[in-house]
């Protein structure tokens, strides 16, 4: 039986030991360590992957190609430490009718798998909103789901301070209309997510998201009569 991608504790030691060390001098002279905790996140994104394509279809070509790179864009930052201090990767859904995007993240002491929509454009944000106000309970109906707030507990993400344009505060739908993302955020501990078993954790929590991605997918590509936008 192949052996199970795991995150092993050298990866999560290598990020432990960068947040003390955030300079280009150590990593420079950490680099070997560097690349072999990258290795295994590769692998372990590997695995995520061919996860996900068991059950969805994903646009993404390898776990490699996933990743997010670990230096970090200081030119317009008054951050100027050089690395970032976690291993990230997403998968986007693959064709027009299946929109929204996995997300995994490792930080020590703050790692999470998520889901969702983070930055909608114009166009999708009213489509969204018009669907939501059409038939709100479709949605509040996946969101009270047991399986649902087991893994998510709720629906996440930044939101306007008032009614957005075009809808009255005593809409009954105002506080789900408010969103201008919409996330599905699982944490994870140190514990879990060095256990053998957090790659079908990860995965069945991304699988979970299906209900949702399904409703959001619905509204973004059919209008109110089931035709395809």
């Amino acid at each position: 039986m192949p052996t199970k991608p795991v995150i092993p504790a050298l990866s999560l030691n290598f990020l432990k030991a960068l947040q003390q060390n955030n300079n280009r001098e150590w990593f420079s002279s950490h680099k070997e360590n560097y690349l072999e905790a990258l290795a295994a996140i590769e692998i372990f994104s590997d695995g995520l992957l061919v996860d996900l394509n068991a059950h969805d279809i994903i646009e993404t070509a390898s776990g490699k190609r996933s990743l997010h790179r670990i230096y970090r864009d200081t030119r317009f930052s008054a951050d100027k430490t050089p690395y970032k201090n976690n291993w990230s990767g997403h998968f986007r859904r693959a064709t027009v009718q299946r929109r929204g995007g996995y997300y995994f993240h490792v930080e020590p002491g703050n790692s999470y798998v998520a889901g969702g929509f983070w930055a909608p454009d114009a166009k999708d944000i009213k489509r969204i909103r018009n669907g939501i106000s059409h038939d709100p309970e479709a949605l509040r109906a996946i969101l009270k789901s047991k399986k649902f707030i087991e893994n998510f507990g709720e629906l996440k993400g930044e939101k306007v301070r008032t009614a957005p344009k075009g809808f009255d505060l005593k809409n009954e739908a105002i506080d789900l209309l408010r969103f201008k993302q919409f996330i599905l955020v699982r944490k994870f501990t140190d514990d879990e997510i060095l256990n053998t078993e957090f790659i079908e954790q990860a995965g069945q929590t991304f699988k979970n998201m299906r209900p949702f991605f399904d409703y959001m997918s619905g509204i973004l590509t059919f209008d109110n009569n089931g035709q395809s936008i």
